[in-house]
């Protein structure tokens, strides 16, 4: 039987096409995978958790189509480059979701930190009332809450809080001096929230330290 230099040249590009759609995409592949290493090693099971899940999510719809394509008489693996490329997408999101997170969580760390020193720096620069400086007048009273776990365990009594006020007249720095364990926590929150008129000294705002009590009765 003879075939046409017109049919041989069609047999030829249908043969080069079935070959090209039935080789697996193997640089695709790597990708995806070195993508998703990529995320793992960034740590983005901890810090970016739902982008990793739809990572993986795209993994198996992945490998579900391989094992397909296995299995297959005529093999194409032109859905498994789209979901390889999906894979890929996912991954380079979760990789670049937990570098966002981890710049957030050293900002906001190095923030507190530095809260922290500020505050530490005026509650030791802080006067003591009496002589010529005055004690500050509250302007702003927050009662504390009763919490119903010491309200259930009728507990009572007074904790005593050492404050720090700013020049501004806010509570800057509050600790616990005298405590009553069930009931501490509810009159940091009170007195935290409490306002004073500036102390003066020579006419100019100073921060002051003073001891103030929160009294809880069932």
């Amino acid at each position: 039987m003879t075939i046409g230099k017109g049919r041989w040249v069609l047999v030829l590009v249908a043969s080069f096409t079935m070959a090209s759609c039935g080789t697996p995409p193997t640089a695709d592949l790597d990708a995806a995978r070195a993508a998703l290493d990529g995320a793992m090693a960034a740590q983005a099971g901890q810090l970016a958790a739902d982008s990793l899940a739809a990572a993986h999510a795209a993994e198996a719809a992945l490998d579900a189509e391989l094992k397909a394509q296995q299995s297959a008489w005529f093999k194409s693996y032109d859905k498994a480059r789209e979901l390889a490329l999906a894979v890929k997408t996912a991954a380079d999101k979760a990789t670049a979701d937990a570098v966002a997170a981890r710049e957030r969580a050293e900002a906001l760390a190095a923030k507190e930190k530095a809260d922290a020193e500020a505050r530490e720096a005026l509650r030791a620069s802080a006067r003591r009332v009496g002589g010529r400086i005055r004690a500050p007048v509250k302007i702003k009273d927050v009662a504390p809450i009763y919490p119903a776990i010491a309200r259930s365990a009728r507990a009572s009594g007074s904790v005593e809080i050492e404050a720090t006020i700013g020049t501004d007249g806010r509570i800057v720095d509050a600790r616990v001096v005298r405590s009553v364990p069930l009931l501490d926590q509810a009159a940091l929150d009170a007195v935290r929230r409490w306002e004073y008129t500036p102390s003066l000294l020579n006419g100019r705002p100073v921060p002051v330290t003073i001891t103030v009590t929160v009294n809880f009765q069932p």
